[in-house]
C-alpha cells in the first residue's frame, strides 16, 4: 500500500486513498520525525515523508492500523441508558454517559482525551485533567479530528502509571492501539458509532460563510442543540456581536451536506472498523428507536446506545451504574435502528463534482447545487442512525 515516491520531495504514496484514515499513527511512531501529514485538494490529511531523513524502519507500516489491523473477539454486553443529572444530559449529544466514564477518570487523578473546538473554530484533539474542561469534549464534532502529538501524550501519562481515558473514533482508537504497541491496564478507550467524517476544509468553508452572513467572527458552536427536542435536534452558532444562527438538522447546509455523504472521507465509504466486536473498551451512541424498545425511557432528552466491550469496561460502567437510568438490550436489535456500528455509508455520485467546486461557489450554492435529492424526514432520521455521534 506505501511505497516511497519523489515528487517535489518524498512522499508516501498510497495507492488508494480509501485506504488511510489520516490516524496520525505513523506519524506519531517514526524515530525521525520524517513524517507529516499534508492536506490534499479536499482538505484530508495524508503522511508525507522526507526520504533523506528516513532509516528505512518500516515502524510507519507496521503500525497502520489498516495494514495491521488486530481481529477482536468479543461478546459485548449493550443497554440502553441515560445520566440522570438534566444539566449534563441537556448539553450532551445523546444520553450524556461520557461525562460520567470522564468523570470517574478525572476524580481518580486521571487524564481524558477527546475532540473539542480551538480558538479557530478547528477540531483538534487534546487532553483536560479537571471536570470544569470536559465541557469542551461534551457534545458531537461532525468534522475529522486532527489527533497531532496526542498518542505520544497519552503513553506519557500511562507510564507515569496515570488513568488514561482516550475517546475518538473507531479508526483513531485503532491508530493509538497500534502505535502503544501494549496493552495498558491503566488505558480506557472509548469510541462511537461512526458514520464518516467531514472534511475540515469543507468545514472551515461553512463556517466563513456564517461569519460572513453574521458579520461577525463566531464566539460558539453547538451542533446538537436539543432546545426542539433530542430527535429534532439543531445546529446553532453564537456570534461576537450577539447575533445568533439555528436551524434543525435536516434544514442545516452543513449537514445536508454531511447527511448527503458528499463530504465524507474516501476511508469512510469503505471502513474497515465496521464491526460489533471493536478494539475498544466502551462504544456510545445515540439510541435511535428506543421509543420502539423502551418508550418509558423515552423523553426525547437524549438516550444512549452503550456497549462494554471489555472486563475493563465492565468495571467501568459498575462504577457508574447509580449515576444514570438504565436497562440491558439485545445487542442485535439496538443495532437494527443504528447501522453506523456495522455498514459504511454510500458515496454521493456528485461527491467528485461537489469536491471540484469548493473554492469556486458560495457554500449555499455548492451544496443546493449537488445535494438537490429530497430526503423525507423519515429517510433523514434512517440517516442521522448512522450518524457520527461525538461524544454520547
Amino acid at each position: 500500500m506505501h511505497t516511497f515516491l519523489k515528487e517535489g520531495g518524498f512522499i508516501i504514496t498510497i495507492i488508494e486513498k480509501k485506504n488511510c484514515t489520516g490516524c496520525y499513527a505513523c506519524v506519531t511512531i517514526c524515530p525521525q520525525q520524517c513524517i507529516t501529514m499534508k492536506s490534499d485538494s479536499e482538505g484530508f490529511w495524508y503522511p508525507a515523508v522526507d526520504k533523506e531523513s528516513c532509516l528505512d524502519c518500516s515502524l510507519c507500516e507496521k503500525v497502520c492500523p489498516i495494514l495491521q489491523k488486530e481481529q477482536v473477539k468479543n461478546e459485548p454486553k449493550a443497554y440502553a441508558c441515560y445520566n440522570k443529572n438534566e444539566e449534563i444530559r441537556m448539553k450532551s449529544s445523546s444520553g450524556g454517559l461520557f461525562t460520567l466514564f470522564a468523570e470517574q477518570v478525572i476524580d481518580h487523578g486521571g487524564v481524558v482525551f477527546g475532540a473539542g473546538f480551538d480558538k479557530e473554530n478547528k477540531v483538534l484533539h487534546s487532553f483536560v485533567e479537571t471536570k470544569e474542561e470536559l465541557r469542551k469534549f461534551r457534545g458531537a464534532k461532525y468534522v475529522q479530528s486532527k489527533i497531532g502529538d496526542t498518542y505520544k501524550k497519552a503513553e506519557k501519562f500511562l507510564l507515569q502509571g496515570r488513568q488514561v481515558l482516550f475517546s475518538g473514533t473507531p479508526c483513531q482508537i485503532g491508530g493509538l492501539k497500534s502505535f502503544l504497541q501494549k496493552d495498558y491496564d491503566n488505558l480506557i478507550c472509548i469510541d462511537i458509532f461512526c458514520h464518516g467524517v467531514p472534511s475540515p476544509k469543507v468545514w472551515k468553508k461553512y463556517v466563513s460563510y456564517r461569519e460572513i452572513r453574521a458579520d461577525a467572527p463566531v464566539r460558539n458552536i453547538t451542533f446538537r442543540r436539543k432546545n426542539n427536542g433530542w430527535k429534532r435536534y439543531s445546529i446553532a452558532f453564537s456570534f461576537n456581536n450577539n447575533m445568533e444562527y439555528e436551524n434543525a438538522f435536516d434544514k442545516d447546509l452543513y449537514m445536508q451536506a454531511f447527511l448527503h455523504n458528499i463530504c465524507l472521507r474516501p476511508s469512510c465509504y469503505a471502513c474497515n472498523f465496521k464491526t460489533l466486536c471493536r478494539q475498544s473498551d466502551i462504544t456510545l451512541a445515540d439510541f435511535w428507536g428506543i421509543e420502539n424498545m423502551f418508550p418509558e425511557m423515552d423523553d426525547d432528552k437524549g438516550a444512549s446506545l452503550v456497549l462494554i466491550n471489555s472486563r475493563k469496561g465492565e468495571l467501568m460502567f459498575g462504577k457508574i451504574l447509580n449515576q444514570m437510568i438504565l436497562k440491558e438490550v439485545d445487542i442485535n436489535k439496538a443495532v437494527s435502528y443504528n447501522l453506523a456500528a456495522i455498514n459504511s455509508v454510500k458515496q454521493s455520485p456528485q461527491r467528485n463534482n461537489f469536491f471540484s467546486k469548493l473554492e469556486q461557489l458560495p457554500f449555499d450554492k455548492l451544496v443546493k447545487k449537488y445535494c438537490k435529492q429530497k430526503i423525507s424526514v423519515k429517510m433523514l432520521i434512517r440517516a442521522v442512525l448512522s450518524k457520527l455521534g461525538f461524544l454520547g
